[in-house]
C-alpha cells in the first residue's frame, strides 16, 4: 500500500522549506494545530499519523516491524522517499522525537536539521541515569492500560499534559488516547517506554535543538542534559512552562522556540 494512504500523509502550506511532523504516542497530526496556521504561511508543512493512530490504514500495522522504534522510523524515511523530500526539517515530539532522530541516523543527507520537544532516550533510572521513573512504576502503568485502557487514558492524560488549571486541555489529549486503536495503543506504549536508545545518541550528527519544560514529569529536566551531553553538538532551551506537551499548553513559547530556531 501506498505510504502516503497508508500514514494518512497531509502536506499544506508553502514555501521552499519543508518541516516534517512526528507525533508523539497516542496523538494523530491534529495534535499540532495550535501552532500550524503561522507555519503554513512561510512553510511546507507535512504531517501523518502513525499506524493504529488518526486516520491511518489499521490493517497496515505489522506487529514485527513494529515491535521497535526503528519501524517507525522506517516509515518517516518512507515518506520523505515518496515525496522526495531532502533538507528536511524534522520536528518530533516525544517519542516521535526519539522516532525522528533515528531516521536522520540512518539517512542524514534527508535532514537539514532537528527540533525535538520533550525527548527522552530512555523513560526508567538506571545506575548511571535518571530518566524520571523506577522500571517497575513503568511496567505498573503499562499493566493498568492492558486491564483498562480507557481508565488509563483519564488518568494519565492530565498527568502527561500538567496544566490543572486548563482540565480541557487534559480531557482532549484523553481523547485522543482513545481514538488510537487499543491493541496497536498498548502495544505502542510497551515499545516506547521500555526503549533504550542511549547508544543511538552519539550518531546523530544534524544539527539540533532540544526543547524542554521547566516542569516535565514524562521527560524532567536532567533527561534533556543529558541529551545535550549525549548528543554532539545540540542546543538546549527550557520553556518556562509545565507539562509534556507545550506545542498543546503553550503553542505561542513553543512556537517562538521555533521560529527562533529557523530564523525566521
Amino acid at each position: 500500500m501506498n505510504v502516503l494512504k497508508k500514514n494518512n500523509v497531509q502536506v499544506i502550506g508553502q514555501g521552499q522549506q519543508t518541516l516534517l511532523f512526528v507525533n508523539g504516542f497516542g496523538c494523530d497530526q491534529s495534535i499540532w494545530r495550535y501552532i500550524l496556521p503561522p507555519l503554513s504561511k512561510q512553510f511546507r508543512l507535512v504531517l501523518f499519523d502513525h499506524i493504529g493512530a488518526g486516520q491511518s490504514d489499521v490493517s497496515a500495522y505489522d506487529p514485527t516491524k513494529y515491535a521497535s522504534l526503528d519501524g517507525y522510523a522506517q516509515d518517516v524515511l518512507a515518506i520523505c522517499r515518496e515525496l522526495e523530500l531532502t533538507d528536511v526539517t524534522l520536528v518530533g515530539h516525544s517519542v516521535g522525537a526519539m522516532i525522528g532522530m533515528l531516521a536522520a541516523i540512518e539517512e542524514p543527507t534527508r535532514f537539514q536539521q532537528l527540533l525535538l520537544l520533550c525527548p527522552s532516550p530512555c523513560y526508567f533510572n538506571q545506575s548511571d541515569y535518571y530518566g524520571g521513573f523506577e522500571r517497575g512504576d513503568v511496567e505498573a502503568m503499562l499493566s493498568y492500560m492492558e486491564q483498562d485502557y480507557v481508565g488509563w487514558a483519564d488518568s494519565f492524560a492530565p498527568f502527561l499534559m500538567g496544566t490543572p488549571d486548563r482540565p480541557s486541555l487534559a480531557a482532549e489529549l484523553a481523547h485522543s488516547f482513545c481514538q488510537n486503536d487499543p491493541s496497536i495503543a498498548k502495544q505502542f506504549a510497551r515499545v516506547t517506554f521500555l526503549s533504550d536508545n542511549r547508544q543511538d545518541l552519539p550518531h546523530v550528527h544534524t544539527p539540533c535543538l532540544l526543547v524542554q519544560c521547566a516542569q516535565d514529569l514524562i521527560a524532567p529536566p536532567e533527561v534533556g542534559d543529558y541529551l545535550k551531553t549525549a548528543i554532539p553538538g545540540a542546543t538546549l532551551i527550557t520553556l518556562p512552562v509545565n507539562g509534556h506537551c507545550p506545542h498543546v499548553s503553550a503553542p505561542r513559547e513553543t512556537l517562538q522556540a521555533i521560529e527562533a530556531f529557523l530564523e525566521i
